[in-house]
């Protein structure tokens, strides 16, 4: 049943504290634990916050016992992206195919969850509250760069290869990294699928599940620490998946 405790609560962001709580969680995973980095962090107060903050709207998962921030998400919209003069992913990635679809695009980043809270009913929370999320603002496509820890792509060649060959998003929504590192480091008939999924961070695996596919080519953010690929997930094929994946056997609230 996963945690046996904690009493969830998911709600935006609404006030400077709030934001703060959240940009405290993305300093202690993001900075501290995977050793990345920013030009507007602050490291005096321990908070990883960046230009397009101000713009977004911010999905906090609270543990109500412990009055703590433990998961968040960040979200920002078309009509939004277009106030903060970008989406944070067009940094790495021309994402025109997308922006020229037509279709109502959400990009999600800056995922995270408190060490404590991984491997549980968490990540369901959250999940849950993006869901309602993308049907109150009919969004009808979910992108966003997603990352691997590190900038070695060689011991990231057969989970980079497999993403390539069986995942990658149709021509018509395709993002292309900017700064180019291919992911077809391995031949398709020489790919270790068992090390692939080993080495996938476990958010990229929950996008495959839910019907995600890839933009062709990483991109290496010696800056964060990160080796990141760019998401593209159909919301409909998403509610579909989720029904299944998450829905057996869990009552509704």
């Amino acid at each position: 049943m996963g945690d046996s405790s904690p009493a969830f609560q998911v709600k935006l962001a609404q006030t400077s504290a709030d934001l703060r709580a959240a940009q405290a969680l993305r300093y202690d995973v993001f900075v501290s634990e995977l050793g990345g980095g920013g030009a507007l962090v602050d490291h005096d107060a321990g908070l990883e916050r960046d230009h397009f903050d101000a713009f977004c709207d911010h999905l906090l998962l609270w543990d109500l016992e412990r009055d703590a921030v433990v998961g968040v998400y960040r979200l920002l919209r078309s009509d939004q992206a277009l106030r903060a003069g970008q989406f944070y992913s067009e940094g790495e990635y021309d994402l025109s195919k997308l922006t020229a679809s037509g279709r109502k695009l959400l990009e999600l980043g800056r995922s995270c969850l408190h060490p404590d809270y991984r491997g549980g009913t968490a990540m369901f929370h959250l999940w849950s509250a993006l869901a309602d999320y993308v049907a109150e603002h009919e969004v009808e496509i979910l992108f966003g760069v997603a990352s691997f820890h590190g900038t070695d792509t060689a011991p990231l060649a057969n989970a980079l290869s497999m993403l390539y060959h069986n995942h990658l998003a149709p021509e018509a929504l395709r993002p292309v990294a900017r700064e180019y590192q291919s992911m077809e480091l391995i031949a398709v008939d020489d790919l270790d699928r068992r090390q692939a999924m080993l080495d996938t961070p476990a958010l990229i695996k929950a996008y495959l599940r839910l019907g995600g596919c890839v933009g062709d080519g990483a991109f290496v953010d010696h800056a964060f620490n990160t080796t990141d690929v760019c998401l593209v997930l159909d919301t409909a094929l998403m509610n579909a998946r989720q029904k299944r994946i998450y829905g057996a056997g869990r009552s509704t609230t």
